[in-house]
């Protein structure tokens, strides 16, 4: 039986091999990849033969590609010119036909000779029954990969902020409480009531000896008992993490930060001659940084001047690593980044106004563009305006003529703190954006009752303001009047559905991606306005079409969700796909900032490694998809 069995696996060893090498499979159990690797049949289709069709009846093989090419093509509702892709080794599908049991809707065709694995439809069923890894692959595919993503950027990010010295501290100094654990055959009730008492969120399994043999986690508790049905009577071996993570009392903080990072764990356990002595937990390691959330936002609206200013800007940077290094989700990081920009702002406004005197109009500071969105990465120009409401006795020009000198004094001053002035002068010093309510709902009515797409397209990232400094009243008026105004004009939405439409998603049938040879950056893609611009286009479109008055993008696909506008699983998967580009962002900005580089939004697409491009062609095919949404919404 044993030669039997090492046959066997002789045998498959080219098929794990291969499987890997690629995301979800990578990561895997043993035990399930043998499992997939021992039912897998090997097709081969010549070029020109089209693998899925819509006419085909309901989906009954999971296809992996071994070698060769796939072309995925879809019926794209008025945009047929671009509306194909390209799988290639290592890629699968086709997963949605699968799931909902009917027939695919992408004619999945051979652009050259190709061999695919193939897995039966009831051997796929059970493969997601036994892994967890490959159940949440298949249900939230985006959502997968960049969880696999981000441990990544974890690790790298955990490797940089260890010149922090506190990171050298033994992690036996560390340890603030008596582990909680329990054996084996504990039910997972008893488990649950016992962290629920110690007020933990892990409880660790040990034998008798205070050997550590697993590790039970509350997010265990949703992805291995609550989503599986698995009854709290049940022992918690069947459900731990066997073989934790674990370290001896002498080890560095920085050791645990690393392997929590690289492997994507929040626990870690202290481990003294083979008998648990304590748990260290992602949240103990990082409290130790020097540089924090609050402290930080404390110093800057307590800063006493622009220098103080300009040097605590720089700790943001810091404070962004940290939080890559812990894991923190890329839509709360850029809504950090905004936070404390508002701050930075609010400061600089107050130091201004003490210096010049308080004006003899009120005035409130809006912001727009990403920062009126709450998405702010390192690099952002500024884009800000003043809304005031004019009193009785004087024009509005009288008061502009009062408030001009300080917009110039504050745009300076947030230069000198890092937020560079805008190239084409979309700020509050402009006399055409310090206007008074009455002047900003003129402007906005010549946008919706007559604006061209030209037009609008210059005009978009005004539909995205909010207040700042002052008094809120007046822009949440003006915020309501342009949601009732734009809703009610079907020309000016569909204007904007076509400026939604610009920017198409760079997805390559030769090559992975579509970029220019030549021009000012070759070879290079621009994460902005081919990545992150559809998506923000996108949820603008369908804020403005039905009355959500949210600007930040995940808001209002969450928004939409919510009323039943948008399908949560597509609303979901646009979310995940517009943070990850986010992230690219971020990691390109973090790369260019040390190499004193201005800080750009262009990436080489062959400098990313397999995963990475993988999820960028995901998160441009999910572009296209919201772009496919909203031509048909519009009838474009």
């Amino acid at each position: 039986m044993h030669k039997k069995q090492a046959a066997t696996i002789s045998i498959l060893a080219p098929v794990l091999d291969f499987l890997c090498q690629h995301a979800p499979f990578d990561q895997m159990a043993p035990e399930h990849i043998e499992f997939l690797a021992k039912r897998l049949k090997l097709g081969f289709y010549a070029r020109g033969t089209a693998i899925t069709e819509p006419g085909h009846g309901p989906v009954k093989r999971f296809y992996i590609i071994k070698q060769g090419r796939i072309r995925g093509e879809t019926e794209q509702g008025g945009l047929p010119e671009d509306s194909a892709w390209e799988l290639v080794a290592g890629e699968c599908f086709p997963i949605g036909a699968l799931l909902a049991r009917r027939p695919a809707r992408t004619v999945h065709r051979a652009v050259d000779d190709t061999f695919c694995f193939e897995l039966d439809r009831d051997d796929f069923d059970k493969l997601l029954v036994k892994s967890t890894v490959f159940h949440d692959f298949c249900t939230r595919r985006m959502a997968s990969l960049l969880d696999q993503a981000l441990r990544g950027v974890q690790a790298k990010s955990a490797t940089e902020v260890l010149e922090d010295t506190s990171f050298s501290a033994p992690l036996s100094s560390l340890i603030k409480r008596r582990p909680i654990t329990c054996r084996p055959d504990s039910s997972i009730r008893s488990a649950l009531e016992r962290m629920n008492t110690e007020r933990v969120d892990s409880i660790v399994i040990t034998d008798e000896r205070m050997t550590p043999l697993g590790i039970f986690t509350l997010h265990d508790l949703l992805s291995r008992v609550a989503l599986p049905e698995i009854g709290l009577d049940t022992p918690i071996r069947q459900v731990m993490s066997a073989r934790p993570l674990h370290l001896p009392p002498s080890a560095f903080a920085y050791e645990a930060a690393l392997s929590m990072a690289s492997q994507g764990f929040g626990h870690v356990c202290v481990v003294e001659e083979g008998r648990l002595t304590g748990v260290v937990t992602e949240r103990d390691l990082f409290s130790l940084q020097r540089v924090g959330l609050a402290n930080l936002s404390r110093a800057i609206t307590r800063a006493g001047d622009t220098h103080s200013l300009a040097t605590l800007g720089r700790d943001v940077q810091d404070l962004i690593n940290q939080m890559l290094a812990q894991g923190v989700a890329v839509a709360q990081i850029t809504q950090i980044v905004a936070m404390l920009n508002d701050h930075i702002t609010r400061r600089a406004i107050e130091l201004c106004v003490a210096e010049t005197g308080k004006p003899s109009v009120p005035f409130t500071w809006l912001a727009f563009g990403s920062e009126g969105r709450h998405e702010q990465t390192l690099r952002a120009d500024q884009d800000n305006g003043i809304l005031f409401v004019t009193p009785l006795g004087k024009t509005a020009e009288d008061v502009r003529r009062e408030l001009l000198p300080l917009a110039r004094r504050i745009n300076q001053s947030l230069a000198d703190c890092g937020c560079p002035l805008c190239y084409v002068n979309i700020m509050a010093s402009n006399p055409e954006y310090c206007l008074s309510l009455d002047e900003w709902k003129q402007r906005f009515r010549s946008w919706i009752e007559q604006g061209s797409p030209e037009r609008l397209l210059k005009a978009a990232i005004f539909f995205d303001f909010r207040p700042l400094y002052g008094d809120v009243t007046p822009a949440e008026e003006l915020r309501q009047w342009v949601i009732e105004q734009g809703t009610s004009n079907q020309r000016f939405l569909r204007q904007m559905a076509i400026n939604a439409l610009r920017n198409r998603p760079p997805l390559g049938l030769v090559r992975d991606f579509v970029v220019s040879s030549s021009g000012p950056h070759p070879n290079m893609l621009n994460l902005k306005i081919h990545g992150t611009a559809p998506f923000v286009d996108g949820a603008r479109i369908i804020a403005l079409g039905n009355r959500i008055h949210e600007t930040n993008t995940l808001s209002r696909f969450r928004t939409a969700a919510e009323m039943n506008i948008l399908q949560n699983d597509e609303a979901a998967a646009w979310s995940d796909a517009y943070s990850y580009i986010q992230l690219l962002r971020m990691r390109a900005n973090q790369a260019q900032g040390p190499e004193g580089k201005p800080l750009e939004n262009l990436i080489d697409p062959g400098q990313l490694n397999e995963l990475d491009r993988r999820i960028l062609k995901e998160a441009f095919r999910q572009a296209r998809k919201l772009q496919t949404r909203i031509a048909i919404d519009y009838q474009l």
